[in-house]
């Protein structure tokens, strides 16, 4: 996907979780009013375990089929949703790491979003890691969407 420049592009981090779900859609309806563009980032966490090597190969293929089922509906449902072209990324590592990575790499993300997991539920990891050592760590604005938002609530602040 050809970056124009003026345009506005949105790395979302994503996973199964709802947080995600509604990181996309917050960063879809931006996109969508703003012209700009969205792109998925999916990172598939080393395991802590070391595994023989037969059971890590088949680990690994697992987690490259999950991930690539997960990038499948997130895809459609921003094309049936907002008739968006997204790129999608898939990389191995520490989320923070591979996020900070990739924006380096690609200097035309101009905005990252990721989902808080409301209280309770889930992990917030990379959303207190990013906010904790926000300039340390990124360029660029940061943009934490509640995981809990519904979609009127989306579509009145986009």
């Amino acid at each position: 996907m050809e970056h124009i420049p003026g345009k506005v592009k949105f790395l979302v981090c994503v996973d199964s979780s709802e947080e995600c779900k509604v990181a996309l859609k917050f960063a879809c309806m931006r996109a969508k009013n703003s012209g700009g563009e969205v792109v998925l980032l999916y990172v598939i966490e080393p395991n802590d375990l070391q595994h023989f090597a037969g059971v890590e190969q088949l680990m690994k293929k697992e987690a490259i089929e999950k991930a690539e089922e997960v990038l499948s509906n997130l895809i459609a449902s921003v094309l049936k949703g907002f008739n968006l072209k997204v790129k999608s990324v898939v990389s191995h590592g520490d989320k923070y790491s591979q996020i900070i990575d990739l924006i380096n790499l690609d200097k035309t993300i101009s905005i990252l979003v990721l989902g808080e997991a409301p209280e309770g539920s889930g992990t917030n990891y990379l959303v207190n890691k990013f906010s904790g050592g926000l300039t340390k760590s990124i360029h660029i604005p940061l943009t934490i969407v509640p995981g809990n938002l519904t979609d009127k609530e989306i579509k009145k602040i986009t």
